[in-house]
């Protein structure tokens, strides 16, 4: 039996209607979620794809829909769902946070950012338990959590270092300086 309708059930657009059902306490990109986190002192949790992503639909099956991790997110995470499809100015910004401290991008793209939408850990899929080398979705989350609520010095630093590093990409490609202003630039209104 499908877990009851998420706010995603409201929207248009059909990958966040995908998730409508997942057991996962989605919010769709807005201010309603960055108000929450910062109302609950939460990390949030951004996950970007698409309705004919492969890799995210593998995602979801295996840690969306997986009640412990559900369990896990909703009572530590704001969660924000995104179509890249419907807002690719929020793709672009974090997909060029994740190749700048991956050296690689693609989707699912998963990022974690503070209530002003900095980010401070960005990637791609994650399994959901470690496995072959590569860290399992619960245990990132639980990591993370532990950072957040014990060092939260160490998160400020990544959001500044990450702001840094852009800053000089964007220098080598002669674009515009990347501040908080940019992060925050993607807010509610489409560009």
């Amino acid at each position: 039996m499908p877990a009851p309708a998420n706010r995603l059930a409201a929207e248009q657009s059909p990958y966040l209607l995908q998730h409508a059902h997942n057991p996962v306490d989605w919010f769709p990109w807005g201010t309603e979620a960055f108000e929450r986190a910062r109302a609950l002192d939460r990390p949030v949790f951004v996950s970007i794809g698409y309705a004919t992503c492969h890799w995210c639909h593998v995602m979801e099956r295996e840690s969306f829909e997986n009640d412990q991790i559900a369990r896990y997110l909703n009572e530590h995470f704001v969660c924000i769902k995104v179509d890249r499809e419907e807002r690719p100015d929020v793709d672009a910004i974090y997909m060029d946070v994740c190749q700048a401290m991956t050296g690689h991008g693609g989707w699912p793209l998963s990022v974690m950012m503070d209530a002003q939408r900095r980010p401070f850990m960005a990637g791609t899929y994650f399994p959901p338990e470690s496995r072959g080398g590569r860290i399992g979705f619960l245990d990132l989350l639980m990591r993370i959590y532990d950072v957040w609520t014990m060092d939260r010095p160490r998160i400020n630093e990544s959001c500044r270092e990450i702001t840094r590093q852009l800053n000089e990409h964007a220098a080598a490609d002669i674009r515009a300086p990347i501040s908080d202003a940019v992060f925050a630039a993607a807010d509610d209104h489409h560009v």
